[in-house]
């Protein structure tokens, strides 16, 4: 019914990395039906939420037949699982520098489910977040709920009546070349923190002064730009310009 094989788009991230933290993901199957999924954890990084996004969808449709495509905006876990971890296993679970491969344990989860389902039926897909790609739109709310512990109705039903674009997919997928830290596996540094309390945004240098900020209003906003064009993405997905902060 769609004319594509299954689609899933995941997300996944944490407000204080470590801190509360959430997971989604939408998964989109040839017969037109959708089932979204989410969850949430304290204690936890940006990385280790994006990478049970991952898992917990493939997880999903074991035993469900078919190639995967898989969308998401974490240039950590595409490189991951598409280069670094024949690497990482050759040395066991070291990085070249010969120190431990962060978050093993959920890296060799979605090993296993890649190899349970033959990795070569699974196709990899960079989406960059807060560019108004739909799927990658959703699955951002839904992990942003859950690390909030917000509450969200998850759709499960058929496609014609889902209400979202989900199927209108970017076209240059192509994962962006990549930094020092990331090739050494290590989280990147946030180029700003920003965050909106009543109906006012403001930019931040550190996690510690968004967080207090934030503390304690329910309905406030918040997120880590990585670059000044994701900065201005994320302002304009809130309905604000850069000139507002």
């Amino acid at each position: 019914m769609s004319g594509h094989g299954i689609v899933v788009f995941t997300d996944g991230g944490a407000k204080g990395n470590p801190g509360s933290g959430g997971w989604g993901a939408v998964i989109v199957t040839p017969e037109g039906r959708v089932t979204e999924l989410g969850g949430g954890a304290t204690d936890v990084t940006n990385n280790q939420m994006e990478l049970t996004g991952v898992i917990e969808a493939l997880k999903a449709l074991q035993g469900t037949l078919g190639e995967v495509a898989i969308y998401m905006d974490s240039t950590y876990v595409i490189n991951g699982i598409t280069n670094w971890i024949w690497g990482w296993r050759r040395r066991g679970w070291r990085t070249t520098d010969g120190t431990d491969v962060l978050n093993r344990e959920l890296w060799e989860r979605l090993s296993h489910l890649a190899d349970e389902r033959d990795a070569a039926t699974i196709a990899w897909h960079y989406v960059r977040g807060h560019t108004g790609v739909s799927g990658n739109e959703r699955v951002d709310e839904i992990a942003t709920a859950f690390g909030l512990n917000r509450s969200i109705d998850l759709y499960d039903g058929p496609l014609t009546e889902y209400g979202r674009s989900i199927l209108d997919l970017p076209d240059d997928t192509a994962v962006p070349p990549r930094t020092a830290s990331v090739l050494a596996g290590q989280p990147k540094r946030a180029y700003s923190y920003l965050s909106v309390v009543d109906g006012k945004p403001v930019r931040h240098a550190t996690w510690p002064e968004c967080e207090r900020r934030v503390r304690g209003h329910s309905r406030a906003l918040y997120k880590k730009a990585m670059s000044r064009a994701d900065e201005v993405a994320i302002l304009r997905a809130w309905n604000f310009e850069p000139g507002d902060v």
